[in-house]
């Protein structure tokens, strides 16, 4: 909420909805044809540029909803029609934004920008140090042991950090400080390692305790031989998504169709799917 201050020095808080203006120059026409079912919408400006791409399973309900929003004025004013594809569920929907927001690039989306340099940290058999890889160099999707997805070096090393404080855990050991043989880690000097650096704690216990907690970050293998298609269907519209190696592969079309290129994973497929494909909550197609 916006504040001024008035001529008699009083602080005054004003409400935005107050000078927010239904934005009417957007083509009524494209917003007339917005169906109840669905699928995904993409707001456009004059130039038939995306600006934002949404998602919802009611696709006139969702963008109706932000005509009225007056933190959203900014899109709003640069908005000139919006256009929209229907899907045959929620997943597809889901599959979909993330592909178009990843192609498109519109300025008006925060989230799920096409990642450069995905990585994950892989904990090798009998090791007490982990790796940091990444998906350049590697297909996650088939690769055993590997604990948490990152858009950047930077961002895997600060979530690393907060893991190590959380559970007493020995930076030394995991790669995060530099010590001289035989001296502990700064950390166990502060009571805050439970000492591998410094023969209390076991490297074979310091392992269990670093699997435990890297519990919540593994990351699930891709759990079919090739590609599958979830099935979805909404108010007569049936459609078979095609997903590879936790990578979306687009709509099956009717008919024949060639052979599919191999998937590479993808970090926002593998978090939209995991659960439900895992969970066994979709209708699946094998191909």
């Amino acid at each position: 909420m916006r504040t001024h201050v008035n001529s008699v020095g009083l602080i005054v808080r004003s409400d935005p909805a107050l000078s927010f203006s239904y934005p009417s120059h957007i083509d009524q026409s494209s917003l007339d044809a917005l169906p109840q079912q669905p699928g995904i919408y993409i707001f456009r400006d004059g130039a038939g540029t995306a600006i934002y791409v949404g998602k919802s399973v009611n696709i006139r309900s969702r963008v109706l909803s932000h005509l009225r929003t007056p933190e959203e004025m900014q899109m709003l004013a640069r908005s000139a029609r919006i256009d929209f594809e229907r899907t045959g569920g929620e997943i597809g929907a889901l599959l979909r934004e993330a592909q178009l927001i990843k192609k498109l690039q519109p300025v008006f989306n925060q989230k799920l920008r096409r990642t450069r340099e995905m990585c994950g940290y892989v904990l090798p058999e009998e090791s007490v140090a982990l790796q940091l890889v990444y998906g350049r160099e590697r297909d996650f999707a088939g690769t055993d042991n590997l604990f948490g997805l990152f858009g950047s070096r930077a961002a895997a090393l600060e979530a690393l950090r907060g893991l190590v404080q959380q559970h007493g855990l020995c930076p030394a050991l995991l790669g995060l400080e530099k010590i001289a043989r035989g001296r502990p880690c700064f950390a166990h000097q502060i009571g805050r390692c439970h000492g591998a650096c410094a023969g209390a704690e076991t490297p074979e216990v310091h392992r269990a305790r670093l699997l435990e907690a890297l519990g919540d970050w593994q990351v699930a293998r891709w759990p079919y031989g090739g590609a599958i298609g979830i099935v979805e269907e909404s108010d007569g519209l049936r459609q078979v998504q095609l997903v590879d190696r936790w990578c979306y592969m687009g709509v099956k079309p009717k008919g024949r169709r060639k052979p599919m290129a191999r998937g590479e994973f993808d970090i926002d497929v593998y978090q939209i799917l995991r659960r439900p494909l895992l969970g066994g909550n979709l209708v699946i197609e094998p191909q």
